[in-house]
């Protein structure tokens, strides 16, 4: 779709596949997020299958979905669903903002575009729960037939792929700094993405000469003149429908969905199947409002129970970030916003404007791992670098110059969940990721460790050439002690990194929401493609992964698998 065509639908409504009114395919897809972008894209490739791609938010029109640094300034706008969570007691009783994409690309279009694949461990965890087809060695050839990299220093990253990832255009000098200060104390700096063994590296992004490369962007619109693609936008799914089963031995089967499309109520059929895409939040919200998930609470909301599902909503994992910022003097994305950073940035992509703000990143293992029995030669915290103050969840303006050096708790042992406010499709469902609860307390002391290796980095010699020696969060944090700094950061102002999962996960047991083949258990004609299925949240950023699982689930749709 070129950037002057976008509108409300694209694809011919009554072209291969689709009824007269265009609103019947073999394939109905919920969400046009990272998977369902993906999804969506590679079934149509078959010139005999028709698609139907229901999105709820509106086309990417705006310039900021565009521009990399501008990514915070889409927060609590019309392309984000605008997510609370309740108050979590762990961090002061504070309610965390969960921005989630909502337009063309999902949360591809509104994320920091960071390109972290995560460790081959990760995934082979995944084969533990769902088989041998969610390994290491089985997900490789998909990271190669999505990723289309310049230069790439690992020979199992793809070159030739649907999604660019490129490396920083026009990093800031203080990132390199940042390696320097790394190596200083201590730390393998590696190129990025290896399988085993990473250490410090800066950051690969989604971007495609010096812009946001979405999946709306890599996926959509190069299948925009299929015969058998429809999008529709403006389309919020109200539940799924099914047909009643016909004999004993058989379960209830899904036949399309109800959406809102202008207003009005619209019945939305597949001939074949109903995959949800629509991410860790709204995938097992639809699923509770469809009649499957936990009797007791779909009952409290005077929902038809129709399959007694306790795991949909439940394992909801997420990545918890804390920063530390100590205080520049001068040459930080503070001035991304100037004129000039503008300029160039429109004539020749270049400048502030293309950097992620997320610049570098590394792996550390801490004390903590080892006295817990964590897996050897594994992380436990991601170290995050920006060359600017990221503070009030990016929801207020940088306050001055300044570095963000960040510890994120990669895999917490605390578990959340997601649960209906009302049957009401409009409604926001309850969100808790239950932040730093786990009972042995293994959470909260992982992070503060993070956070000491943070204050390390800062007080290298290469660090202390670009910082003052004074900070901008924790504020006055120049008369605290490190541990201070640490425990306020930690709990006033830690926040999401953004990577909600589990929520519908998959399995070979039938606890499980969906089986290996992303199956929803219980009924027939209805499978997940999106990070809910993930049955661990790997050590690394769940975009790529979440591109693998859409174009897993066409292979498994397609028979080519």
């Amino acid at each position: 779709m070129s950037r002057r065509s976008r509108g409300a639908a694209f694809g011919p409504p009554a072209s291969v596949g689709f009824s007269a009114d265009g609103l019947e395919a073999d394939y109905v897809v919920v969400g046009a997020g990272s998977a369902g972008a993906a999804l969506a894209a590679r079934l149509s490739e078959d010139p005999t299958v028709s698609v139907l791609l229901l999105e709820a938010g509106g086309p990417d029109k705006a310039l900021e979905l565009h521009v990399p640094a501008a990514f915070s300034k889409l927060f609590r706008g019309a392309y984000d669903w605008n997510y609370d969570t309740v108050p979590q007691p762990a961090l002061e009783g504070r309610t965390i903002y969960w921005p989630r994409g909502k337009t063309l690309g999902g949360s591809s279009s509104l994320n920091a575009m960071m390109w972290v694949r995560g460790f081959a461990a990760d995934y082979d965890e995944w084969a533990d729960a769902a088989g041998p087809g969610w390994s290491w060695d089985a997900l490789i050839p998909y990271f190669r037939r999505v990723e289309r990299t310049t230069d790439p220093a690992d020979p199992t990253q793809g070159t030739d792929g649907a999604q660019p990832v490129e490396h920083q255009r026009d990093p800031r000098p203080q990132t390199a700094r940042f390696l320097s200060a790394a190596r200083e104390a201590g730390h393998a700096v590696t190129p990025a993405n290896l399988p085993t063994g990473q250490g410090f590296s800066q950051t690969m992004v989604s971007e495609h000469r010096g812009a946001r490369a979405s999946t709306a962007d890599s996926y959509l619109r190069p299948a925009e003149g299929r015969a058998g693609l429809r999008v529709l936008t403006g389309a919020h799914v109200r539940r799924v429908t099914f047909e009643a089963p016909t004999d004993p031995g058989s379960t209830p089967r899904a036949t399309g969905v109800y959406a809102d499309l202008g207003g009005i109520t619209r019945q939305v059929r597949a001939r074949r199947e109903v995959i949800l895409s629509g991410g860790a939040i709204n995938t097992p919200q639809l699923l509770m409002l469809s009649g499957i998930g936990p009797a007791e609470h779909l009952a409290e909301h005077g929902i038809r129970v129709l399959v007694d599902a306790p795991g949909v909503g439940a394992n909801l994992q997420d990545h918890l970030v804390a920063g530390l910022a100590p205080a520049a003097p001068g040459g930080t994305l503070y001035d991304a916003e100037k004129p000039a950073e503008l300029v160039k940035y429109l004539t020749a992509r270049r400048g502030m404007l293309t950097s992620n703000v997320a610049e570098a990143y590394g792996f550390v293992r801490t004390p903590v791992a080892d006295a817990t029995g964590a897996p050897a030669d594994l992380p436990d915290i991601e170290i995050i670098f920006a060359p600017v103050p990221y503070v009030g969840e990016g929801l207020v303006p940088t306050p001055g110059h300044g570095l963000t050096v960040g510890a994120i708790l990669l895999r917490p042992r605390s578990r959340g969940t997601i649960r209906l406010a009302s049957a009401d499709p409009a409604a926001a469902p309850l969100i808790d990721p239950a932040y730093l609860s786990d009972p042995e307390g293994v959470d909260a002391a992982t992070m503060l460790a993070g956070l000491a290796e943070c204050e390390r980095l800062i007080d290298t010699d290469a660090m202390r050439t670009i910082t003052t020696g004074t900070w901008v969060q924790p504020a006055g944090g120049e008369s605290m002690t490190p541990a201070e700094r640490a425990e306020l950061s930690m709990r006033r102002y830690s926040h999401t990194l953004y990577h909600p999962v589990g929520t519908a996960r998959m399995g070979t047991d039938d606890a499980s929401v969906v089986d290996p083949e992303l199956r929803v258990r219980g009924v027939s004609g209805l499978r997940v493609a999106d990070a809910s299925v993930m049955p661990t949240v790997i050590r690394g950023h769940t975009n790529a992964p979440a591109i693998v699982i859409g174009e897993v689930a066409a292979d498994l749709l397609l028979g080519r698998r």
